[in-house]
């Protein structure tokens, strides 16, 4: 279904769901940008993925940071096609126990970075009348939280209301903004940052009575950005093992 090989960038590529995320997408025969704060743990996963790959380091919360390294990416590998907006950083501190200083840092992570992220690849897909941008959201959005906090839930739920924008926006150029929104995969924010009783009671909660794998995320994100999902735009995928239905 693809003429020519399409170039994608999967931030937060060094983390469990990145690094799913990114395997899948170079098993479609992608070139994949793989990005997050640290190079070194890049250069490793560029090593490990068997396809064509390009490791790169830099803030996406900072506009500077993220114009430089995409006008380095494009120089030196291309162009975006697809971008998988997938860095994110978890706070479970309800309103009153969260600082100022959280509640701008995850918003920048979070949402800003998305953002700034997105700003910078549609001109390159407008040109081309294709592109495809995925947002990785959470079931936080829509209940307020169950174990995240306010900073977290209010960030992924703006992340969502960017999603339907951008997607209103860029429709008629071919591009396609859509979002998936898991709940509790097998990541370090599920499996570290949980207590086990905390995570006995989830698992009591969900009726599927496990946790979500990382490969199971990245199939949805493999979906759509497949051409013929084009038809589908500023939709947001629940992936929540029926733990809410909508």
């Amino acid at each position: 279904m693809m003429d020519t090989p399409k170039i994608a960038l999967v931030t937060g590529a060094a983390g469990v769901l990145g690094k799913a995320i990114a395997q899948c997408l170079v098993d479609e025969g992608m070139k994949v940008v793989v990005a997050d704060i640290a190079q070194e743990p890049l250069e490793a996963l560029s090593q490990e993925l068997p396809g064509e790959t390009y490791p790169i380091a830099f803030d996406i919360s900072d506009p500077e940071h993220v114009d430089v390294a995409m006008k380095k990416i494009a120089k030196e590998f291309g162009e975006i096609d697809v971008l998988v907006n997938n860095a994110g950083i978890l706070s479970n501190n309800k309103a009153e126990a969260t600082t100022p200083e959280e509640w701008q840092r995850v918003m920048q992570v979070n949402l800003n970075g998305a953002f700034y992220l997105s700003r910078a690849v549609l001109p390159a897909m407008k040109k081309k009348r294709w592109g495809r941008i995925v947002n990785t959201t959470s079931l936080a959005a829509k209940t307020g939280g169950i174990t995240a906090g306010t900073a977290y839930s209010t960030s992924k739920g703006a992340l969502i209301a960017l999603t339907f924008s951008l997607a209103a926006e860029t429709a008629a150029y071919g591009i396609t903004v859509n979002g998936i929104a898991p709940a509790y995969v097998k990541t370090p924010m599920v499996m570290e940052q949980l207590t086990e009783e905390q995570r006995q009671v989830l698992l009591e909660k969900i009726p599927v009575k496990r946790f979500c794998e990382p490969e199971e995320c990245a199939y949805v994100v493999k979906f759509l950005v497949n051409p013929l999902a084009g038809f589908i735009t500023g939709e947001i995928i629940d992936q929540n093992g029926g733990l809410m239905f909508d």
